[in-house]
């Protein structure tokens, strides 16, 4: 064997270790990445995208981004779900560390998928995908039916829905005023959380992903400033959807109330409620 012969076989083997080793250490990644659960595949059929955030705590994590939304699904051991937020006992977010974690290794599909699902209306034009209704008043009230919101109240008493922000106090005031009425029962609130500075989008999308929506911001209305922290980690885009609604149909500022009335028409009160109890009657709410 000549010397460019021996250097090139050497080259050659070189080059097959290393693909080898490649191989390998790919094979050793891939069995490391469990099974997509079956109810996280009905979901990645439909279009939505997904990753898996990795083993904390002994529990499978998995983010699903739908929608221009992104949800955290827990697998625990005896194959039951939980959605969610992740803290653990200390009270640290497991959560938005994995999300860093992911963001680290160079996966940036929370910068740039939650937008882009073909199927989903895209932030910037929440009409796209809607269906033709056949008024104005209808196409709005789709929208704000298909906005991200929680609810509050009763399932099944008579629905208004409010756009908020985190931090605004006619929003507080407002909210509560329908304390008591929502702890009766008598109505049901689905409050839809927008953000107008950095720090409110943030904690509105903190209220979107997290387990206990409810209880965090009843906290935040009885003045715990703690309780709905600007996470800047957590994807914004189920907020600026929200946000994004408010501006196609020119709604001015928060609180802005929207429902259904005892005669159907779609019916807006911007700022908070001067009677109360006249809204709650053209809600045809108990009483």
């Amino acid at each position: 064997m000549t010397k460019n012969s021996r250097r090139l076989f050497l080259t050659f083997v070189t080059i097959a270790i290393g693909l080898s080793a490649s191989a390998s250490f790919a094979q050793e990644q891939d069995a490391l990445l469990p099974t997509i659960p079956d109810p996280l595949k009905a979901l990645v059929n439909e279009g939505a995208q997904i990753r898996f955030l990795g083993r904390d705590e002994g529990i499978e994590g998995w983010i699903v981004i739908k929608g221009g939304v992104e949800q955290y699904f827990y697998v625990l051991p005896t194959g039951a779900f939980l959605t969610g937020l992740l803290f653990s006992k200390e009270g640290k977010a497991l959560t938005i560390q994995q999300v860093q974690r992911l963001r680290g290794q160079g996966d940036d599909l929370l910068d740039r998928l939650a937008s882009d699902t073909p199927e989903s209306p895209s932030a910037a034009n929440p009409q796209s995908a809607r269906p033709e209704l056949k008024t104005p008043s209808e196409q709005f009230f789709y929208d704000v039916e298909n906005s991200n919101w929680i609810a509050f109240g009763n399932a099944g008493a008579p629905v208004f829905y409010a756009f908020v922000d985190p931090q605004c106090p006619h929003c507080h005031e407002m909210m509560k005023d329908l304390r008591p009425v929502l702890e009766e029962g008598k109505v049901q609130l689905r409050l839809v959380p927008v953000g107008f500075r950095p720090e409110t989008e943030a904690q509105a999308a903190f209220l979107l992903a997290t387990p206990d929506p409810v209880s965090l911001w009843w906290r935040n209305i009885d003045g715990d400033t703690n309780a709905l922290p600007a996470k800047r980690e957590i994807n914004t885009q189920g907020v600026q959807r929200n946000l994004s609604i408010m501006q196609v149909w020119k709604l001015s500022g928060t609180p802005t109330l929207i429902y259904r009335g005892k005669d159907q028409s779609v019916k807006i009160i911007e700022g908070k409620p001067k009677e109360l109890n006249s809204l709650i009657a053209d809600l045809g709410a108990r009483s």
